[in-house]
């Protein structure tokens, strides 16, 4: 019985040309999904290596070198918190807004609300010295002279007119600041002294009005300030004899305000005269040694102040 043998190769069944198993045969939608898988497995494949690159443990020119830590700048600065609950500003914040004109207006106005705390504002404050008092009257002096009108003569009735608010109010601080330093309240007499004899110069550089009604506040001023001159002087005399009147040379300062003022200084030059006259029995006394001429010459300012003789029969005053 005779075998029959196959003409053609055995093949598998999937490489079969009418299997559907052939790839040859395959469907186009089944190639194309497998082709785009391929394609997204090689994006995700450049992504992860490109991470990988920029990673800094895999980057050769960093290393382990560790990147440096910045803190938080919530936990170093301090959080500010406003302070909602208050509906006014506080009284130093307050205060510290007002310059110097507002807080006097402001204290003057609480004193003359309150009789009691302006009282004790007086009693705490501490008392003026004669520096700070003559920087007050020279503000005061300023605006006198700044109120005077340009080219026109000082003492004229416009000039004056122009400027008689800001000249009353100069003498009236003049007048108010006066008995600070005055005894009881200024003990020494040598303060006192001082300021009478700048508050006397102030008086000097007013100007001589044409109208005599207008020369009133002056001469007022004048006699206010004898009268101040004769109580410090009384006062200086009962210390050390009036030493202190001496060796200041205050005779000779009064003696010279008087002139200025026209002998309007009278009744001080008057006391000085009465409280220095202990040692008047030496004035006049020649001395051993002397020339004949010295002897002969008349006695100076000063030794005719001391006995009492100086502008007798010179007649003083308003003509």
């Amino acid at each position: 019985m005779n075998t029959l043998i196959p003409t053609q190769p055995l093949l598998a069944p999937h490489l079969l040309p009418n299997s559907r198993l052939s790839p040859s045969l395959s469907s186009p939608a089944t190639s194309m999904s497998s082709r785009k898988r391929k394609a997204d497995d090689d994006i995700n494949n450049e992504d992860n290596e490109m991470r990988m690159s920029a990673s800094p443990s895999n980057s050769p020119s960093m290393g382990n070198r560790q990147l440096p830590s910045f803190p938080s700048q919530r936990h170093t600065q301090k959080r500010l918190r406003l302070n909602r609950d208050s509906r006014s500003l506080a009284l130093p914040r307050l205060l510290e807004t007002l310059d110097q004109n507002e807080l006097r207006s402001l204290l003057r106005t609480i004193c003359d609300r309150n009789p009691q705390i302006s009282a004790e504002v007086s009693q705490c404050a501490p008392r003026p010295s004669v520096g700070a008092v003559f920087s007050v009257l020279s503000n005061y002096e300023n605006a006198y002279r700044t109120a005077l009108p340009y080219g026109t003569r000082e003492g004229s009735d416009y000039s004056y007119n122009r400027v008689r608010q800001p000249l009353l109010e100069l003498l009236d601080a003049l007048k108010d600041f006066t008995p600070n330093f005055l005894p009881p309240n200024e003990p020494q007499p040598t303060i006192s002294l001082g300021y009478l004899d700048r508050a006397t110069e102030i008086i000097h550089r007013l100007p001589e009005w044409d109208s005599f009604q207008h020369n009133r506040h002056k001469h007022d001023a004048y006699e206010e300030l004898a009268a101040a001159w004769a109580v410090v002087i009384r006062e200086a005399s009962k210390r050390a004899g009036g030493i202190q009147l001496h060796n200041g040379e205050w005779d000779q300062k009064l003696l010279k305000h008087n002139e200025a003022s026209g002998g309007r200084m009278e009744e001080a030059l008057q006391v000085m005269r009465q409280q220095l006259g202990w040692i008047s029995g030496d004035v006049g006394r020649p001395m051993a040694g002397s020339s004949q001429q010295e002897h002969s010459e008349p006695s100076s300012i000063r030794q005719q102040l001391l006995n009492g003789t100086y502008a007798q029969g010179v007649r003083v005053g308003p003509w």
